[in-house]
């Protein structure tokens, strides 16, 4: 194949007085080419292979290069220009730095690079002398002026000369030195516990002229302060302060923290270690090794101490049917924190257990681990028999014997069941039953033979897939009961008020009728309605009377009596009747006066008139109390007016209010009668205003009034 280009040749800008190298790289024979005229080996122009080196390169080496490669199947080229550059120093857009900054004791470095071809040679000037080198103070080789271990005399204005063969150019800048930057208050290690604030130092000496920036790093990362700053914050106040405080430490926290200082001249930091104390990680790998019946054996790999040693651990358990994680006993009973297994004791058969270890040290105690896998201990022999074994009721030639189910984690095992035994009290056999359901909670023996109401010993037991279990305690239930066959004798009614009536019956005849009375039903309804929707009373026990409130004033209503039991209700009383007394005035008492004398406060009020259908009016009740307390005197009166012999240290709140056979009246609205200074006074109240007015008086108001007792 012909040859093909692996490098080719590139145009080159050369200062004079430089040397250039060209080269391209296939296998062939080269040849090269100027302007278009071969180039022959000869003083400053060398070649070798596919490279072309000028050396001292001047004005007249410029122009357009060729490298021509070839062998037998072919000729490629490559071209290049080569432009010679010859120029003075220039300054115009390299100049030297205005002002540079530096710290006592540092080193800086003045760069001068102008534009010039050739390479120019370079002095330095400070203000107007020429700058010697000396140990400190030297001027590198592209020209640029190194100074170390700077002093505060090397401030001042500098300037680089640049001189070549086409002349010579300058540049001046200032050298400015300042105080260097000293931590005086480091931050230093500290050793803290969870929970825990404190307050990390960094405080410097600057030059005051500088701005200073202050941040901190923890574990290499730059902290936010806006970001963390629920524990972190920035504290100090001055500019030459700057404290960190981490509020409400956590484990977390523990690490490497790092003050930087930095300002225009120099750049220093301090370091400091802080380890976080707290309760133990979690354990790890918690492990049932072997499990029973009624015991599980664990093991488990310890977390985290969190610098301070474990003093102990405590294991827990869950099962469906716990409320959570629950402490559980084990075997030994303190678990101290250099061991790593213990034996769970106390578990019920049949459950599903899962387990957790929980580590704790004088800090605190940790987080649970991990839970363990799910585990069902051993199936055993039912222990638990069913609780509150009773009965009773139901219908005709029934014995209904019923008991709490035992909660499946007490049932050890599967196939669980109940067997119930029964027999009339004072014998001997039993019968049993099995009754499959785990969660069946009553058994029903039906017999027409079956007396009422008689006691039977009743026990329960239970048995699952391991075999029976205990029974129950023996108790005593009782057969259904028939009904009661008789009514109830010698109803009758009688109205008390507008709303109340009272019943009252005779109980029939024990030896005229079946069935227990465990008390009667009182049935109460208007005579525009249908007896189905009667208002039901029921007693207790011997009680042969009741009151029935909450009716209408003024109405007739129908009254029945029955007897009932558990098995049902008995014949019915034939109904009685009776009239509710008419409603109690509506209207309250009106144009109250009162007047007071001594420890004497007589009042006066306007008769009330009862309407057409309202209860003639009997008297008054006069409600009194202190205006601070709650409870409440009366006194009665069939007169309109009435003498309190009360003391005049206290405001008094009273109230009037008319009373008949239908009961209570309206009240009148509340009078407050204020303390009194003087020895007379005088006032009124309105039934239909809160007012009071009062004046007092010269004379002596004198009232016949008729006072009762309290």
């Amino acid at each position: 194949a012909q040859p093909n280009w692996i490098q080719k040749i590139s145009d080159v800008h050369a200062a004079i007085e430089e040397s250039v190298r060209a080269s391209g790289r296939p296998k062939p024979s080269y040849r090269w080419l100027k302007d278009g005229n071969p180039l022959l080996p000869q003083g400053r122009v060398q070649l070798e292979q596919g490279s072309l080196t000028i050396m001292n390169v001047s004005l007249s080496d410029a122009g357009m290069y060729q490298c021509v490669a070839e062998n037998r199947h072919g000729t490629i080229f490559a071209s290049a220009e080569l432009s010679v550059i010859a120029v003075g120093p220039d300054f115009s857009k390299t100049l030297l730095k205005k002002l540079t900054l530096v710290k006592v004791g540092g080193e800086v470095i003045i760069e001068c690079k102008p534009k010039a071809s050739p390479r120019p040679t370079y002095s330095w000037k400070k203000g107007k002398d020429i700058l010697r080198e000396n140990e400190r103070i030297t001027v590198l080789d592209d020209g640029s002026l190194r100074i170390v271990n700077v002093t505060k005399s090397d401030a001042g204005s500098y300037t680089c000369v640049a001189t070549n063969h086409f002349g010579t150019a300058s540049s001046t800048g200032s050298l400015v030195v300042k105080d260097p930057t000293r931590v005086m208050v480091s931050p230093f290690s500290m050793d803290v516990t969870v929970g825990e604030s404190i307050v990390l130092p960094c405080q410097v000496s600057h030059d005051h002229s500088l701005d200073i920036v202050f941040t901190w790093s923890f574990n290499g990362n730059l902290i936010d302060f806006d970001k963390d700053g629920d524990h972190f914050e920035r504290v100090g106040g001055q500019d030459s302060a700057g404290d960190l405080m981490i509020r409400s430490i956590q484990l977390k926290h523990a690490g490497k923290y790092v003050c930087m200082v930095q300002t225009s001249v120099d750049k220093l930091s301090a370091a400091a270690d802080l380890i976080v104390r707290g309760p133990p990680g979690p354990p790890e790998a918690v492990t049932i090794d072997e499990i029973t019946d009624t015991t599980a054996q664990l093991s488990w790999r310890p977390g985290a101490d969190n610098h301070s040693p474990i003093t102990m651990y405590v294991v827990q358990a869950r099962t469906p049917f716990s409320v959570g994680w629950q402490a559980v006993s084990t075997v030994p009973e303190i678990i101290d924190g250099r061991t790593f297994t213990a034996t769970v004791v106390g578990l019920n058969p049949w459950v599903e257990y899962e387990f957790r270890v929980v580590a704790a040290n004088l800090i605190g105690i940790g987080e649970p681990s991990r839970p363990s896998e799910k585990r069902r201990t051993e199936e055993a022999l039912p222990e638990v028999t069913p609780a509150n074994v009773s009965g009773g009721g139901g219908s005709k030639s029934e014995l209904v014997i019923t008991w709490e189910t035992v909660p499946e984690e007490l049932q050890n095992g599967g196939g669980f069941g109940y067997v119930v035994a029964f027999r009339p009290y004072g014998t001997v056999s039993w019968m049993q039953t099995v009754v499959a359901s785990p969660d069946a909670a009553k058994y029903v023996f039906r017999n027409e033979t079956l007396p009422p109401f008689s006691p039977y010993e009743v026990k329960v037991g239970v048995y699952n897939n391991k075999g029976e279990g205990s029974f129950s305690p023996v108790t005593v239930v009782y057969s259904a009961e028939e009904e009661p066959t008789r009514a109830p004798t010698t109803v009758l009614a009688r109205s008390l008020s507008a709303s109340d009536v009272e019943v009252s019956w005779a109980p029939p005849r024990e030896n005229q009728h079946k069935g227990r009375v465990q008390g009667y039903e009182v049935r109460c309804w208007r005579h525009d309605e249908k007896e189905e929707s009667a208002k039901r009373i029921r007693t207790v026990g011997n009680q042969t009377s009741t009151k029935i409130s909450n009716l209408r004033g003024n109405v007739l209503y129908h009254l029945a009596v029955r007897a009932y039991n558990t098995a049902g209700t008995g014949p019915s009383s034939a109904a009685v009747n009776v009239t509710t007394k008419k409603p109690p005035p509506s209207q309250p008492p009106g144009n109250i006066m009162w007047n007071s004398s001594d420890s004497k406060i007589i009042l006066n009020w306007d008769q009330v008139k009862a309407l057409d259908n309202e209860s003639e009016v009997r008297g008054y009740k006069v409600l009194y109390r202190w205006s601070r307390q709650s409870s409440t005197s009366i006194i009665e009166t069939n007169k309109t007016s009435v003498e309190l012999s009360l003391p005049f240290d206290e405001d008094y709140i009273i109230e009037i209010r008319p009373f008949s056979d239908g009961g209570d009246g309206s009240s009148s609205e509340q009078i407050r009668i204020p303390k009194i200074s003087s020895a007379y006074a005088r006032g009124s109240g309105s039934s239909t205003s809160h007012a009071c007015t009062l004046s007092a008086i010269s004379t002596i108001m004198i009232s016949l009034t008729a006072r009762s007792s309290l």
